[in-house]
């Protein structure tokens, strides 16, 4: 198969599960072929798949992931004591693991094509990444509660693994409370790595966005707490400040370099 026969084959087998969808058109623009796809692979709940849907599906997210192009740290700029800035795409990034900013469900973003972290890491690495955090949470009985960590493989994304903390919810002014879940969501993060020695780990920017985090207060909080715990732990582990928007590489270099 090509990509293009790829792509076909996992919209028809998506549609097939669910029935409501049994007269929707299949594009044949590629553009309009991946936007479904994605969107199909989105509001998909964490059920099983047949081996022959897994094995074209890692195809596919394989080859998505080629024709992006992947990220090395070492093609990165180190602003110093073993810290790097990047802008881009956290789901081409070949490091030991890639933090995700999860719900408390933990399951994933459910909204077609949302532009979260959340949606997007689950989307690349595949419906298994969906099905792990399930079980997950099946075992654990209860929701995430904000500033803890788990830990998944990362199957078709380039990294070897996904940790998963839900961050702290701004609903009114920003407070104490808080300010020390996000600071725990970055220890309980590095001291999962440091348990795993992991040699590189890249976060995004934790409850920022749709969490209504402040950028600036959460950049100042995310590089004290890197910083601090570096030193307490000695760790030589290379941890990436991941950015996407020009405004909050701005705001972490001038911080980084402050």
């Amino acid at each position: 198969m090509d990509q293009g026969e790829r792509r076909k084959f996992l919209i028809e087998y998506l549609l097939g599960e669910r029935g409501e969808y049994g007269g929707l058109r299949i594009p044949e623009g590629e553009a309009e072929g991946r936007y479904l796809l994605r969107s199909l692979l989105n509001v998909r709940g964490a059920g099983g798949a047949s081996e022959e849907f897994l094995k074209v599906q890692d195809e596919y997210l394989k080859e998505e992931s080629a024709r992006r192009g992947i990220a090395e740290i070492g093609d990165m700029e180190e602003v110093g004591g073993g810290i790097y800035l990047w802008r881009g795409d956290i789901t081409t990034l070949r490091v030991d693991a890639i933090v995700n900013a999860a719900n408390s469900a933990l399951t994933g973003c459910y909204v077609p094509n949302h532009r979260c972290i959340d949606n997007a890491i689950h989307t690349f690495a595949g419906i298994q990444l969906r099905r792990e955090c399930s079980e997950i949470m099946e075992r654990q009985g209860f929701e995430e509660p904000p500033g803890r960590a788990k830990i998944t493989p990362a199957f078709n994304l380039p990294c070897r693994f996904v940790i998963h903390t839900v961050g702290p919810i701004v609903f009114d002014r920003l407070t104490d409370v808080e300010r020390n879940l996000l600071e725990s969501c970055y220890e309980s993060c590095l001291n999962l790595a440091s348990e795993r020695s992991f040699e590189s780990i890249a976060f995004c920017c934790i409850s920022t966005g749709e969490f209504r985090f402040p950028n600036e207060d959460a950049a100042e909080i995310a590089v004290r707490t890197v910083r601090a715990w570096k030193k307490s732990s000695k760790s030589a582990m290379k941890v990436v400040f991941n950015v996407f928007r020009e405004i909050d590489e701005e705001i972490y270099r001038r911080i980084l370099c402050e």
